[in-house]
């Protein structure tokens, strides 16, 4: 028996299936990384144009991200963002991950919407920061004490 409430969300789910890809939704609703990383190696804090803040976290072990992590106080595309960020640098070198761009995260989240694409931009800028910031800890490791 479904009641009004059931019946609302499926409305829902079906309207944001018109909007979004479902690969979008999916790391909207079920996001992967979210959180923090006790001792990170790299880390950068981001707020985009729109006001949503981006951090990203990061462990990297013999030169390849060993964990990473994520999280955002921004609404659901700036969470899938951030989710397929964090998913997609996972076991890739550093060079590999520093790769990883705004056209990317579009392309493996199956594209968003115009007014949403600025999401994307503010995860793989922070991404890209937390490694810019793994590397200059990794050459000047004193940095690491005055991180904000």
């Amino acid at each position: 028996m479904t009641t009004g409430f059931d019946e609302l969300q499926n409305q829902i789910m079906a309207e944001m299936g018109q909007i979004y890809t479902e690969t979008v939704i999916d790391h909207a609703m079920n996001p992967r990384n979210a959180g923090s990383i006790p001792g990170a190696g790299g880390f950068a804090t981001l707020t985009g144009p729109c006001g949503d803040t981006m951090e990203i976290r990061l462990k990297v072990k013999d030169n390849k991200v060993a964990d990473a992590a994520f999280w955002t106080d921004g609404c659901g595309t700036s969470i899938a963002c951030g989710s397929m960020a964090t998913e997609m640098i996972k076991g890739r070198n550093v060079a590999e991950a520093l790769a990883i761009d705004q056209s990317k995260i579009l392309e493996a989240l199956g594209g968003l919407p115009e007014d949403s694409l600025h999401c994307a931009l503010l995860a793989s800028n922070a991404l890209q920061a937390a490694i810019r910031d793994y590397l200059a800890v990794k050459r000047d490791p004193w940095k690491k004490a005055y991180r904000r």
